[in-house]
């Protein structure tokens, strides 16, 4: 999701929950994104930004194609303007063992922060793969 246009344009990333993600801030943002198998890629993008920031996205989208992160996983973006309260999101939440080899179950949001930020702040911030998305984006939004 992005608002404003030139050096006004801000992009929506999110911050990865759960505790190996606690205390990474630069390259650690993402954009809103989940896996998808036989399903239609822009379908699934709605879907996976509802669950993780408990709003549907509606308006027009723009395909951003595909990156290949660093650890192989291919990613797909789809741009559309929206505004969004990001204090007010609400993330869907996932279990896993919490401390490791302690047989304790603990569950962590998919998502524990949400904000806009400006292109260059964004860059700093975003998984350094999915930086090319910030330029298609601009690209497209002039």
């Amino acid at each position: 999701m992005h608002r404003g246009r030139g050096k006004d344009l801000e992009v929506l990333l999110v911050h990865p929950g759960g505790p190996f993600w606690a205390k990474k801030d630069a390259g650690a943002w993402s954009i809103p994104k989940g896996e998808f198998d036989d399903e239609d890629p822009l379908v699934c993008a709605i879907r996976e930004f509802e669950e993780e920031l408990g709003r549907r996205p509606d308006g027009e989208f723009a395909d951003l194609g595909e990156i290949r992160q660093a650890g192989g996983k291919v990613v797909r973006a789809f741009a559309v303007e929206g505004d969004f309260d990001a204090a007010g999101f609400v993330s869907d939440t996932f279990e896993m063992e919490w401390p490791p080899r302690s047989g304790k179950r603990q569950s962590f949001p998919e998502i524990d922060r949400a904000e806009w930020f400006g292109l260059e702040e964004a860059r700093m911030r975003i998984n350094a793969s999915q930086a090319d998305f910030l330029d298609r984006l601009a690209r497209a939004s002039k």
